[in-house]
């Protein structure tokens, strides 16, 4: 495929004798929530969140990984476990196909999924072209909205300036939407005969918007510059507080969004295709050409949307 230089979401292998690629990642990170079963379900999102980035419509299945504290109660293993399940089971219509236990000195979550696309419907993150409308479908700023739920137990008083129910509604959308998958982007792709106008494809991830945004422009000669940030309920103002790069668009993200540059003409009509299919989105910016290969820049006049629900 050519991939071998170009940075990709997952690895995308040939089959032979065949017209389809097998697309496999494996994600393990550590836990970010107290709740077992909810964790559980954001590592299955994080982990195929990868896979679907590359346009696969079907998850064959998920081989999980977990690392256990040797002292660990065993209904948080078990939480964990039920929590993959159930994403797997009853939001993707795939299945667990086995996995690893081993003793770690932290807890460490997560696995290897894999799917299969046709390569006529492969979508690569660095075929961006001039003038294309970059697409975003879960607003930024779970990092944010994560410490407030740390602080919330730990250090209650530094949210002080917070009402505790503007506190819980800003963490309550940021678990929402780290478990909800991007299945349903994919879906509403393959509803077109020719996926051609999509040009590049991400998920937003650890390396924060602008860096996910930079990295589709890495085989190209182009730039890109954000014009709107839809943000997650408060996580602009946790931003600002506790010293995370909100204006730079460079805050981590777990399991976040699609990042998705279309052909500028069929911008409106996708835009509009997936709120049908009951996936919000955002066009929030473009590709445009600087002279500054590969500069992901903000507008100055950028517009933020605080977005108070899904």
């Amino acid at each position: 495929m050519g991939l071998r230089n170009e940075i990709e979401d997952s690895a995308v292998i040939p089959v032979p004798n065949s017209d389809l690629l097998l697309v496999k990642n494996i994600d393990i990170f550590t836990p970010i929530i107290d709740e077992p079963d909810i964790m559980g379900e954001i590592a299955a999102a994080n982990v195929t969140n990868d896979v679907f980035a590359l346009n696969v419509s079907k998850i064959s299945g998920i081989l999980i990984f977990l690392g256990i504290k040797k002292n660990m109660p065993q209904y948080v293993a078990e939480g964990i476990l039920k929590g993959i399940k159930r994403f797997m089971e009853k939001k993707l219509d795939s299945r667990v196909l086995g996995g690893h236990t081993i003793y770690s000195g932290w807890p460490l979550i997560g696995g290897e999924a894999s799917g299969f696309v046709k390569k006529d419907k492969l979508i690569l993150k660095n075929k961006v072209l001039e003038g294309d409308k970059l697409i975003l479908t879960k607003p930024i700023g779970n990092q944010a909205s994560m410490a407030a739920y740390r602080l919330r137990k730990n250090r209650p008083d530094l949210l002080e300036n917070y009402s505790k129910t503007r506190i819980n509604s800003a963490i309550k959308i940021a678990i929402d939407l780290m478990i909800t998958p991007l299945s349903d982007v994919v879906d509403t792709i393959y509803e077109y005969e020719d996926v051609s106008f999509i040009h590049s494809m991400t998920d937003v991830s650890g390396f924060g918007l602008a860096g996910h945004l930079k990295e589709m422009l890495q085989k190209s000669n182009l730039s890109a510059i954000i014009t709107r940030i839809p943000y997650m309920n408060l996580a602009k103002d946790l931003a600002y507080e506790f010293g995370y790069k909100y204006d730079e668009c460079k805050m981590a993200e777990t399991a976040g969004g699609m990042l998705i540059s279309v052909d500028h003409n069929l911008a409106e009509e996708f835009s509009d295709r997936l709120i049908k299919n009951g996936v919000k989105n955002w066009i929030i910016g473009s590709i445009d050409n600087t002279n500054k290969p590969q500069n992901v820049r903000v507008s100055k006049e950028v517009e933020h949307l605080e977005i108070l629900r899904m």
